[in-house]
């Protein structure tokens, strides 16, 4: 893990906590199966005792369960020993049609809430107060935009609402700092150039396997926006030492030709003595814009193995063959 030259500019309670692994709770939230509430408040106690203490949910994951669940598991800490952060962007409410359960969104809960998405002013609003409801907490420290661009483009309302809001809610001291997160980086571009949110969340799209062309690594260190890299592992193809056949990318199977080239990343890993995952964790970090890597981490196990993964060190040999070969373009 390096610094950033960005974090310098950030609180000082966030530079602290953006440099361990920042923890993903999205699967807090059932996502994808479901997770016994213990094994999430497990997974908080081993975080802790690891000295993690970034944490990431939002109303989206499993219709506030994320949230519930996060706030029971940090209840006791001080608030000023952890940095944690939700979104804005889709605020819950009765489902006046329910169908039994949100699989269909990716979430094994029930459907008795359902998501408007609402980028204003006033949205921002209602929605940060409910999630303080859900986590029961008095405050966050970041608020997100999410996911402006599902399913359809709503930069302007967001640009015009939320950004007002979120920059008044920073000037008054309740958030230490906005950003937006979003796997389009097009749509995070937009907001860097026009916006100069603190911080983006990128999903997925700075990773070992690809690295985004639109500029959007450049523009932020440009503007002095910091990157919290999130989506490391391609939604699982590289977090084993050697991508199966039936392995998942953008949340379905892989296509052939990026089972290709990940099966060409786990080559050059083994001839190097990398573990593939490791070097999928380590290799965000490598980008001056990058001021935390972020993961999801659903049991006490898997933060382990994450911790374990993000603090093996990456011979620069691995990264020159890589960029020899055309499988690395860094700094775009």
């Amino acid at each position: 893990m390096t610094t950033s030259p960005i974090a310098s500019r950030l609180p000082s309670k966030l530079r602290r906590a953006f440099e361990g692994l920042g923890v993903g709770a999205a699967q807090f939230g059932n996502m994808g199966k479901v997770t016994p509430e213990q094994d999430c408040l497990a997974a908080v106690d081993t975080a802790w005792e690891l000295g993690l203490r970034f944490y990431d949910t939002a109303p989206h994951y499993g219709l506030g369960l994320s949230e519930q669940r996060l706030g029971k598991a940090l209840k006791g800490r001080s608030p000023d020993d952890y940095v944690i952060s939700t979104k804005v962007g889709r605020l819950l409410e009765p489902n006046p049609s329910p169908q039994g359960s949100d699989e269909a969104n990716g979430f094994h809960v029930a459907d008795d809430l359902t998501r408007r998405r609402d980028y204003t002013a006033e949205g921002v609003r209602q929605s940060l107060e409910a999630s303080l409801a859900r986590l029961d907490m008095t405050s966050v420290d970041i608020l997100w935009i999410h996911d402006p661009e599902e399913p359809t483009d709503r930069f302007e309302e967001a640009l015009t609402g939320a950004v007002p809001e979120l920059e008044r809610l920073r000037e008054q001291g309740r958030i230490a700092a906005w950003g937006v997160g979003s796997k389009d980086a097009g749509m995070l571009k937009r907001f860097v150039d026009q916006a100069r949110p603190d911080l983006i969340m990128l999903a997925g799209r700075y990773t070992l396997l690809e690295q985004e062309q639109t500029g959007l690594m450049a523009a932020c260190l440009e503007h002095q926006v910091g990157v919290v890299a999130v989506g490391a592992f391609n939604s699982g193809l590289l977090a084993r030492d050697e991508p199966p056949a039936d392995a998942w990318y953008e949340y379905g199977q892989a296509p052939e030709a990026v089972l290709e080239r990940a099966r060409e990343l786990a080559a050059v890993a083994r001839a190097h003595g990398v573990s593939l995952p490791a070097a999928a964790l380590a290799f965000p970090w490598r980008h001056p814009a990058v001021v935390n890597v972020m993961a999801g981490m659903r049991s006490p196990e898997q933060v382990k193995r994450n911790h374990a993964l993000a603090s093996c060190d990456i011979p620069e040999a691995f990264w020159n063959e890589l960029q020899a070969r055309g499988l690395l373009k860094e700094n775009t």
